[in-house]
């Protein structure tokens, strides 16, 4: 059930779920088998998820929410109120099949400028740019180019315009914003959304310039490189025509 709705859907419904069994349980078996029942529901709905992430999220979702109401049983009911808005005023619903904030490690294109050399003031869009990790990561290596960011969430945007002052960061949809005035296109994003990045890139990006893909490769296309770094991740270079 879960692993086929738009994501965080999918969360929601399986943390209902859950709830819903432990209130049924509980008053026929006891809180201790509900409990058990409940966050077994909860296992069992996360394993078809094929991102560990998300796997531990809706996994850990119920018991988490069962011992945060334990706790805070003074709390209106309204007050649960609020961490969900949170949630939809930095992930609005248009970034939902999109990737949830991945920041870029420090130091993971720290071998990218020995690969993709560029000239100062040449242009490179952190497509998705989140919390602003993959804008201070070009801004290390890349030092002298013109950096852009495009991140969906108006708060988070807000966020990155105030920590990377040195970039041009701009609120919108990256899929609908033009690209062909960039010589590299940085990703790091889902598996699911890099045909569409390949797509785009090939259509609008200029011979020469670049697809930088952090994680996640474009299933069926050769790299011109893919770099291991030290953690196990990998880089996934393209070059367009």
């Amino acid at each position: 059930m879960s692993s086929t709705l738009i994501w965080p859907l999918a969360a929601l419904a399986s943390w209902a779920a859950c709830w819903f069994l432990y209130f049924v349980l509980q008053p026929l078996a006891g809180p201790f088998i509900a409990l058990a029942a409940a966050s077994g529901l909860g296992l069992l709905l996360a394993w078809p998820h094929a991102r560990r992430w998300r796997r531990l999220i809706i996994a850990a979702g119920f018991p988490l929410s069962l011992l945060a109401a334990a706790g805070q049983g003074a709390l209106p009911a309204w007050a649960w109120l609020l961490p969900l808005g949170l949630l939809l005023l930095a992930y609005p619903q248009g970034s939902w099949r999109d990737a949830p904030l991945f920041p870029t490690p420090v130091g993971a294109l720290e071998e990218l400028p020995a690969v993709v050399p560029l000239q100062p003031d040449e242009r490179v869009l952190d497509a998705g740019c989140g919390l602003g990790a993959g804008l201070i990561e070009l801004h290390r290596v890349y030092p002298e180019a013109r950096l852009d960011g495009i991140e969906w969430s108006r708060l988070l945007a807000l966020l990155v315009r105030l920590r990377c002052h040195w970039a041009e960061v701009r609120q919108g949809d990256m899929w609908a914003a033009d690209w062909s005035v960039y010589r590299v296109v940085y990703l790091f994003q889902r598996p699911e959304s890099m045909e569409r990045a390949w797509t785009k890139a090939a259509t609008e990006l200029k011979p020469g310039a670049w697809l930088v893909s952090l994680d996640f490769e474009v299933a069926g296309r050769r790299p011109h490189r893919s770099l291991e770094l030290l953690d196990g991740r990998r880089l996934w270079v393209y070059r367009i025509g």
